[in-house]
């Protein structure tokens, strides 16, 4: 394992007992996977790999708005509301009470899969909690984007603001309601009712209820078998001693709380989020993986201290195939922030860190780490609070040789060039939590552990 420093701090020994603890008593226990930057880390991929080992894999918020690819052989599969567990046979999957699902979304994805020789119906359980994303929010969602000006915030129109706020509202309708057909139906009318009301000031047409329920009714009867009370699901895989993984959407600088406000998602992305949007009590998390870019990629409008002007954004786009999986919006790029990276850690209580994307910088000369930011002739060690400060700030950067040779086929940490294991023992140094897992292209087996 690549260490915070070559001499441990007591942090970084600490970290150390206890993954060596897990792996003694071997144990995956309940782990959590997080993104630390504004999602897109890779995340899918290294759910996948983790998932080999766990007897469950929980997704706990979020919606169709993310996108977690894995690349198995020759085959590629994008997952938006399953967790990527479902493509380890073992594997019980859920979708927590924290996310806002699609049915349609929910129905294409798991036909999409069956037609790829997944097993699905038995190993999928959808919480009575989750709320339930439809038509109306999505039109809400794209009428409310387009008549912004200069506060847009970047969405990806699938109605996952609308669908949470109408949670906060208490006027949401649930997964359980799809176990009820002729309360559904009622509530449902209901809601396009209201909804064609506020569609009515913005000068669209209305929604044919009929219309709409006649295309949502063979979904609902579709999913009624797999919905269930997943926390007591998940806290009795966690009391008889199941391996649990946990996997985010997005990632941390999407937070509604503690992100980029108001350039964020509306859900809970830090790993107080899995509290909230599974049912497990703080005491039950053994094990927090940070999920981080060897760059950074941000999606939608909002602040990006180490974006890269045009000509190099886009190079390194081309180089990473930086384009939304769920949108194929092209990401911005840059260098990799340390200082956001350090709030992360903080925020999250890293345990320990997985890089992706390393092979992405093989072909550079010079690989460039935010170490602080100015901020009127001040520097900063720390995040501003304050979004407008954080939109002002320089980044203050140190220099890293380029290793100049490709990585991708990297089977462990020797098989590295030496100026990458130097980078990658620099962002442990600066983060102070060593580094466990190390991605070095898109493909499943493009992945080493570091013991």
């Amino acid at each position: 394992m690549i260490t915070a420093a070559p001499n441990l701090n007591c942090r970084c020994l600490l970290l150390l007992l206890k993954i060596d603890l897990l792996k003694r008593t071997n144990i995956m226990a309940t782990t959590v996977v997080i993104g630390m930057q504004w999602g897109d880390e890779g995340k899918g991929k290294i759910i996948d790999v983790l998932a080999a080992k766990a007897d469950m894999v929980v997704r706990f918020q979020g919606g169709n708005n993310a996108g977690h690819t894995v690349e198995i052989g020759d085959e590629k599969f994008v997952l938006h509301l399953i967790p990527s567990g479902i493509l380890r046979d073992d594997s019980m999957c859920v979708i927590g009470n924290g996310l806002v699902v699609e049915p349609l979304g929910l129905v294409a994805e798991m036909q999409e899969l069956e037609r790829k020789g997944i097993n699905i119906r038995d190993r999928l359980q959808l919480s009575t909690g989750a709320h339930l994303v439809f038509d109306c929010h999505k039109i809400l969602d794209s009428l409310r984007e387009t008549n912004q000006t200069a506060s847009k915030i970047g969405t990806t129109l699938r109605g996952i603001g609308p669908t949470y706020a109408d949670k906060a509202n208490r006027v949401g309708i649930r997964a359980s309601d799809l176990r009820h057909p002729q309360q559904l139906e009622a509530k449902f009318r209901h809601l396009v009712a209201s909804y064609n009301l506020i569609f009515e000031r913005y000068g669209r047409a209305p929604l044919d209820a009929d219309c709409e329920w006649n295309n949502l009714a063979p979904a609902a009867k579709f999913l009624a078998p797999l919905v269930g009370d997943t926390v007591t699901t998940i806290n009795a895989a966690v009391r008889a001693d199941k391996a649990v993984l946990f996997e985010g959407a997005q990632g941390m600088w999407l937070d509604i709380d503690h992100g980029t406000y108001p350039y964020v998602t509306s859900s809970n992305t830090t790993v107080g989020g899995v509290c909230t949007g599974a049912g497990l009590a703080p005491k039950y998390v053994h094990h927090v993986i940070g999920v981080i870019k060897a760059y950074t990629t941000r999606v939608g409008e909002g602040p990006f201290p180490t974006e890269l002007d045009t000509k190099d954004s886009k190079a390194l786009r081309e180089a990473g195939n930086e384009y939304g999986a769920t949108t194929g919006r092209p990401r911005r790029c840059g260098w990799f922030d340390a200082v956001a990276s350090r709030f992360t850690v903080m925020i999250n209580g890293i345990d320990t860190l997985a890089v992706t994307k390393l092979d992405v910088l093989d072909h550079l000369d010079v690989i460039r780490i935010c170490v602080a930011y100015e901020l009127d002739d001040q520097r900063l060690e720390n995040m501003p609070t304050d979004i407008e400060d954080l939109q002002r700030v320089v980044p203050i950067y140190e220099d890293h040789p380029g290793w100049k040779q490709s990585t991708v086929a990297a089977k462990c940490l020797a098989d590295l060039p030496e100026n990458a294991k130097k980078y990658l023992d620099r962002i442990a140094e600066m983060l102070e939590i060593p580094i466990q897992i190390i991605s070095i292209g898109p493909r499943r087996a493009q992945v080493f552990f570091i013991p």
